[in-house]
């Protein structure tokens, strides 16, 4: 009896051997580096919902997998030395939180899978091949369904501010998915009988100038495109366009909540939980190269009542009847 439990224990061995060099999940805690631009207080959130969805596709943090987090609190230049402190750890994936972000870990590295959450577009920026089949290490969700939801920007702008007729567009000329935005925006912008105004703005220190620069040119409202750099800094920018009088429109919603006027977008707690998907597939054994990019499919539209008062500005009913959320 003792060299029959023997010989079934030495063969037991001798199978799990082969599987755990071949790379099986088996009882090893995976660690993820988590690659972020924003402040920790901003990212706190995003990451308790990643864990949350991880934690109900079986990965709790503690137990099978381990998250570290490094945020450069909106220093971008760190990225690059951020991104190579995670390879050298080494973390077995990177989600990436912004689109400078993926990009410093693509730098970082070609064979740790990378899992992008707010991106713009992945596929301008380099990172990927093509949505449906990325090509490379990286795969994950996009910010945006296209260029094509600048048009809707502007319909809502529109039906914010009827008198439109001279919109200010501030973008990052450092941000690789600003252009075709632009580009639909002129589009969209002439089928409704608006002038386009592009301020550009590639640091904080160009801020004051821009909106002096809006105000020359009698802007009537404000279309700010979503960029990490604006996100850091939604909270000024919120209260240049209110001093400025002008009613703007944003790329993500934590603009609104920081006392931006309206924005349509999709969430970013939505992004990082589905990005645990991503993780789960990954981690199970499929390769990034193999996973298309996901774009989203709901967008909230959240107007800001507050910030409407503070401005003179009357929302007309039919416009708060589609809203998603009315900050009041």
């Amino acid at each position: 009896m003792r060299r029959r439990r023997f010989l079934l224990a030495s063969l037991a061995g001798a199978l799990a051997a082969p599987l755990a060099a071949a790379g099986q999940p088996i009882d090893r805690v995976r660690r993820i580096g988590h690659l972020g631009g924003a402040s920790s207080a901003a990212i706190a959130p995003w990451l308790e919902t990643l864990r949350r969805a991880l934690e109900e596709l079986g990965w709790r943090e503690g137990q099978n997998i381990t998250i570290e987090n490094r945020s450069v609190e909106g220093r971008f230049e760190r990225l690059p030395d951020a991104a190579a402190e995670l390879v050298r750890l080494p973390v077995d994936l990177i989600i990436a939180g912004t689109t400078p972000a993926a990009q410093a870990a693509r730098q970082a590295t070609t064979t740790i899978p990378i899992v992008t959450t707010v991106v713009s577009d992945p596929v301008g920026s380099g990172l990927v091949a093509s949505l449906a089949r990325p090509g490379g290490n990286v795969t994950g969700l996009a910010l945006l369904a296209g260029p094509e939801i600048v048009g809707k920007y502007l319909e809502l702008l529109k039906a914010a501010v009827p008198a439109l007729s001279r919109l200010a567009v501030l973008w990052n000329p450092a941000q690789t998915a600003h252009p075709p935005l632009i580009r639909q925006a002129e589009t969209a912008a002439r089928s409704i009988g608006c002038q386009l105004r592009l301020v550009a703005a590639r640091s904080p220190a160009e801020f004051d100038g821009a909106f002096v620069t809006m105000g020359q040119e009698r802007a009537d409202a404000l279309l700010v495109l979503a960029d990490p750099m604006f996100f850091q800094q939604r909270a000024r920018l919120a209260n240049l366009a209110e001093k400025s009088r002008l009613p703007a429109m944003y790329g993500l919603r934590e603009h609104v909540e920081a006392g931006g006027l309206m924005t349509y977008a999709a969430s970013i707690h939505d992004l990082y939980r589905r990005a645990a998907l991503y993780v789960d597939k990954i981690f199970k054994g499929a390769k990034p190269a193999d996973l298309p990019v996901e774009q989203p499919t709901k967008f909230e539209l959240v107007i800001n009542l507050k910030t409407a008062k503070a401005l003179g500005l009357t929302i007309p009913p039919s416009l708060l009847a589609r809203a998603d959320q009315v900050i009041e």
